[in-house]
């Protein structure tokens, strides 16, 4: 595949990412109903070369202690770095997404990330080797209110079904495994979601049906989150609760740093400290040992992260989807 091919094809996904990004800040601000969000953009590189973004942070709100909601356009030759850490096997990329991050002030709204991003690998002729979406979308609460879990996953789900019923129950499957803390006897940072990647399309009209698939899963953030933020924003709490919340922010932090891809990458790929840590929560607790009493609401959350839970019925998993048997071989 010639490179030309594919640039009509990126420049709808970049404006529709931008698109995106105004859509759900604007969501937010009406939400939060006192802090807005104040725009970095930046460069990759000092001449304007290797792409950039924007980088939107809101703070000090009624609802949001901090969160961003940012967006990329980045590109470059792969670096020896890129190929033996990352295994990128070419001579240029190209990547564009939207990833977010809200940290509420609450400990009774959870913390929500999501990201979409679609990337091209290059050879040295500038033909395109590979391309692939990947992206999904976790709930982090630090107390467990049923309801809320259900209505998350019942939002994604109603999303994917309408591709193909096997979809939501795969890469939930696939969040499951992946947002763990491995180093923490498989503890996972919260209630899950979907988690998929390297969706790679055999030709131009499977790569139609990947865009339409991620601008749907785009698209339901906003009828996913806000219904929990607007039930659970008046909800008292105490010191102790923030105190908890605190210490769970700390198992954030930790995958984050350690196991996080895009993390990885964004560090990896030389790309903008500021906004690739922006993920992290402005305050936590790293207390040795901490463990909440047995029996708590405290545990109650804990006892669900160690042991990942359907939250709603779920078709059986068929391994037979195209999408998910060549992501597992890309």
């Amino acid at each position: 595949m010639n490179k030309t091919e594919t640039y009509s094809f990126r420049e709808r996904w970049i404006t529709y990412i931008h698109n995106l990004q105004n859509a759900i800040c604007k969501g937010l601000e009406e939400v939060d109903g006192k802090a807005v969000f104040i725009e970095d953009e930046w460069k990759r590189k000092e001449d304007g070369t290797g792409g950039g973004g924007k980088t939107r942070v809101i703070a000090n709100g009624n609802i949001f202690e901090k969160g961003g909601v940012n967006t990329s356009v980045v590109y470059g030759k792969v670096s020896e770095k890129m190929r033996k850490q990352l295994g990128m096997d070419g001579d240029k990329w190209f990547a564009c997404g939207l990833s977010l991050v809200l940290h509420p002030a609450n400990p009774m709204i959870p913390t929500v990330h999501a990201n979409w991003r679609y990337f091209e690998l290059y050879d040295e002729a500038g033909n395109v080797k590979t391309r692939w979406f990947g992206g999904g979308t976790d709930l982090t609460p630090y107390y467990l209110f049923e309801e809320d879990a259900k209505h998350f996953h019942q939002t994604i789900k109603n999303t994917m079904d309408k591709f193909d019923k096997k979809l939501y129950p795969t890469y939930k499957k696939q969040c499951d495994e992946y947002f763990v803390n491995k180093h923490r006897n498989d503890e996972s940072r919260g209630i899950g979601g979907v988690f998929y990647d390297h969706l790679v399309p055999k030709d131009e009209a499977e790569a139609e049906k990947l865009f339409e698939f991620q601008q749907a899963n785009g698209n339901a953030f906003l009828d996913g989150y806000l219904p929990i933020v607007n039930k659970r924003k008046a909800t008292t709490f105490t010191d102790k609760q923030k105190h908890w919340q605190e210490i769970r922010r700390g198992r954030y932090v930790e995958f984050n740093l350690l196991h996080d891809r895009g993390t990885l990458f964004g560090l990896k790929s030389d790309g903008r400290t500021e906004s690739i840590l922006m993920s992290l929560p402005p305050t936590v607790r790293f207390e040795y040992n901490y463990q909440p009493e047995s029996g708590s609401e405290e545990d109650k959350l804990l006892q669900v992260c160690l042991h990942p839970r359907n939250w709603i019925e779920e078709d059986i998993i068929d391994d037979s989807i195209e999408w998910a048997k060549r992501a597992n071989t890309c």
